[in-house]
């Protein structure tokens, strides 16, 4: 691409908000991104949920985290009718990869091992979602 682009805001449909990721919605409302780790083998991991991936533990605590992390692989969506858009993977400083948008920034100059971090994006009728931007 030789041309710089920013992205087009899109929109963003609410998220399904269950009793087990409330606490997540909650704090995203308050602009705080939180992730969830295990209390008997240590790993971090996303999508909040209450069984650690790893072990299996039903062990987990909520964390806050700075959302902060590089680029692990993106895409950018040319052929949209609402305009050119990317989505990738984040692979956060605690370790777990978090599949976002991104936003804030000159499309053609995203690269993979770029530092993001979060921020939040309102939706259609429910609690922001975090999507990232560079640093």
């Amino acid at each position: 691409m030789s041309e710089a682009q920013t992205p087009t805001a899109r929109k963003i449909p609410a998220p399904a908000v269950t009793i087990e990721s409330k606490p997540f919605w909650d704090s995203a409302e308050k602009g705080v991104f939180l992730i969830k780790r295990c209390k008997d083998c240590g790993e971090a991991h996303w999508y909040p949920r209450a069984l650690c991936p790893f072990c299996f533990s039903d062990e987990t605590v909520w964390e806050e985290s700075p959302g902060e992390g590089v680029i692990y692989s993106y895409s950018v969506m040319h052929r949209s009718p609402t305009g050119p858009y990317a989505i990738g993977y984040v692979t956060l400083n605690e370790g777990p990869a978090v599949l976002t948008n991104f936003v804030d920034c000159d499309l053609s100059k995203l690269a993979i091992g770029q530092k993001v971090k979060v921020k939040f994006q309102d939706t259609e009728g429910g609690p922001p979602v975090p999507v990232f931007t560079p640093v």
